[in-house]
């Protein structure tokens, strides 16, 4: 005969399971967010390598800095950050009762974000700043991209298709103020009723690509009015970005052959562009930026430049924008590095911290090597473009090393950018691979860095390019500035006199292109190295050239310096809160 048991009986208490809801574990040993640091005046490379290509920037463009180094390292901006990429935007093709709007809503952390970047001046203003200012558009390009990189395409863009607008004096009236303006207004009205705007470029077609001679937009002539000569628009661009912003410049198959095309969203009459916004691109990363597929249906655009000189105007505005790609990989090479530091030092593995151990200083002080190197390539190019635009060239050296070093920079530090990202998240274990709180940002960076190689020209492209600046006359010229760039750092170290001494044979033009990408990586290399020997310590100098120049295998993985690399000072430079 079987006993039911009692309502109120209790199963038999053991141990811990004893008591109901008892805690099963204690959580320790879980690193704390990186918040708080100021990413300028944290940022020991970054500040040595602004004095030494900025020595009269003013104390209030450095005081500007160190005021977005703390805004962009606070926890309420990054905060705003991680809302703008889990709500991307969405685009509404027609308003409730079925007019055509082509409207890009976005989550508001992005207009916080816009709205910071824009007043510290990081999008048109340089281009009203004396000089120094591109210099302090780079520094403060590095600082907000460790942020947020989404928001820096517009910002990008922007910059770059400025100066083109002086080929066109009256959209150059009209509009200049108002990109220069360190404000950002997102309301959808003509340029007359908004205190500042954004700019953006449409080149690439679907059947295009990089090759963007092959473009089928036509335009055609429609008279003429008080921005110039007005044509017609009838085609698509498969890439698109930002096309919430105010206009965008775009090229087009004009009667006197491919040209750039000054397009507004908004005519000057108050009624729409016919810009149709097909849908947005559902992309790897950069969430936060809106791309777009679009067509132009009798699109008004009014001329920037020649008739039949599209490509030139284009490449003029490509070259900056490749001078950001190189800036921005740079911010994110710094971020990544930072977030290994702070975690590691924090984490404790087999009794001590993850930091100390011997692998792991290796880790960390090859991807410090790496960042500042990075920093100080792409620093340069924003010295050339900013002692150029000021007339500050007597000799032509910045012009040439202008044209020789933006698609050597674009090239090698965008190229290392992914490699450098997958190390650094590999320093957070499984942790960094996840996309949730502080470990989610370096998800997001390793999201991110592809698209700076691939954006406005991939590596190819830029290795092609490189060896175009050596073509015909530029050649010698090219050879003799990049001697000269050298100069101060022959005899510093063998392997960077070794390296310094093969270049010039090379840049004469009979480099075969199957070979450009290690030229590319060669003229990378050793600038970086002369730079890091005027503006770095010793040891960041000596350590580069013994394992990027000497040891060129350290390539192939982070993690293989030599025993004897001054780790510690390498890791304690880089620290974010040294």
């Amino acid at each position: 005969m079987s006993r039911t048991p009692h309502a109120d009986a209790q199963p038999p208490r053991h141990g811990l399971a004893a008591e109901a809801g008892a805690p099963t574990h204690e959580v320790f040993n879980q690193p704390e967010p990186l918040t708080g640091a100021n990413l300028f005046t944290g940022d020991a490379g970054l500040r040595d390598a602004l004095a030494f290509h900025a020595p009269a920037l003013g104390a209030d463009a450095l005081a500007g800095l160190a005021a977005l180094g703390e805004e962009a390292g606070s926890a309420a901006l990054q905060a705003h950050a991680r809302l703008a990429n889990e709500h991307p935007p969405v685009l509404h093709t027609h308003d409730r009762v079925g007019r055509r709007v082509d409207e890009v809503e976005f989550h508001p952390s992005y207009g916080v974000l816009m709205d910071r970047v824009t007043a510290h001046g990081l999008h048109g203003t340089p281009w009203a700043d004396g000089p120094g200012g591109h210099l302090r558009r780079a520094a403060g390009f590095i600082v907000f991209t460790q942020l947020e990189p989404s928001v820096m395409c517009p910002v990008s863009m922007t910059y770059a298709a400025t100066p083109a607008l002086q080929a066109n004096p009256a959209l150059h009236a009209d509009w200049a103020a108002r990109v220069a303006a360190r404000a950002y207004d997102a309301r959808p009205l003509p340029v007359a009723a908004k205190h500042a705007v954004t700019l953006g470029m449409g080149m690439t077609e679907k059947q295009g690509g990089s090759d963007v001679r092959a473009n089928t937009t036509r335009a055609e002539r429609d008279g003429e009015d008080a921005w110039g000569e007005r044509f017609r628009l009838v085609g698509h661009k498969w890439f698109f970005s930002a096309p919430q912003s105010d206009a965008h410049l775009v090229l087009a198959q004009a009667p006197g052959g491919l040209s750039c095309f000054f397009v507004p969203r908004w005519l000057p009459d108050g009624t729409r562009n016919a810009v149709q916004v097909q849908r947005l691109k559902d992309k790897l990363g950069n969430h936060a930026n809106a791309s777009s597929e679009v067509e132009f249906r009798g699109a008004f655009g009014w001329r920037v430049g020649e008739e039949g000189r599209g490509v030139p105007q284009i490449l003029a505005m490509g070259a900056l924008t490749r001078m950001d790609c190189a800036l921005g990989t740079a911010g994110l090479m710094r971020q990544a590095l930072c977030l290994a530091l702070h975690h590691t030092a924090q984490r404790q593995a087999f009794g001590k911290p993850v930091a100390s151990h011997p692998l792991m200083r290796n880790v960390l002080a090859d991807l410090a090597l790496d960042s500042e190197a990075a920093t100080a390539l792409a620093l340069r190019v924003a010295r050339s473009v900013d002692r150029t635009v000021h007339g500050q060239d007597p000799t032509g050296h910045e012009a040439l090393m202008r044209r020789l070093l933006t698609p050597v920079a674009k090239y090698w530090v965008c190229k290392r950018g992914s490699h450098f990202a997958q190390e650094a998240m590999e320093c957070l274990g499984g942790n960094g691979y996840v996309e949730e709180g502080g470990h989610g940002v370096m998800a997001r960076i390793y999201r991110e860095m592809p698209l700076n190689s691939i954006w406005e020209g991939a590596g190819n492209i830029m290795a092609l390019d490189l060896l175009r600046s050596l073509q015909g006359p530029q050649g010698g010229p090219a050879a003799e500035a990049l001697a000269a760039e050298l100069a101060p750092a022959r005899g510093a170290h063998p392997a960077f006199d070794r390296l310094a001494a093969a270049l010039p044979a090379r840049l004469d033009g009979a480099t075969p292109e199957c070979e450009a990408r290690m030229l590319a990586r060669d003229v990378a290399l050793a600038v970086q190295a002369a730079l890091l020997h005027q503006h770095a310590p010793d040891f960041v100098f000596t350590a580069f050239c013994d394992a990027r120049l000497a040891r060129p295998e350290s390539l192939a993985a982070y993690g293989s310096l030599p025993a004897a690399a001054p780790f510690d000072a390498l890791i304690q430079r880089a620290h974010p809160t040294a």
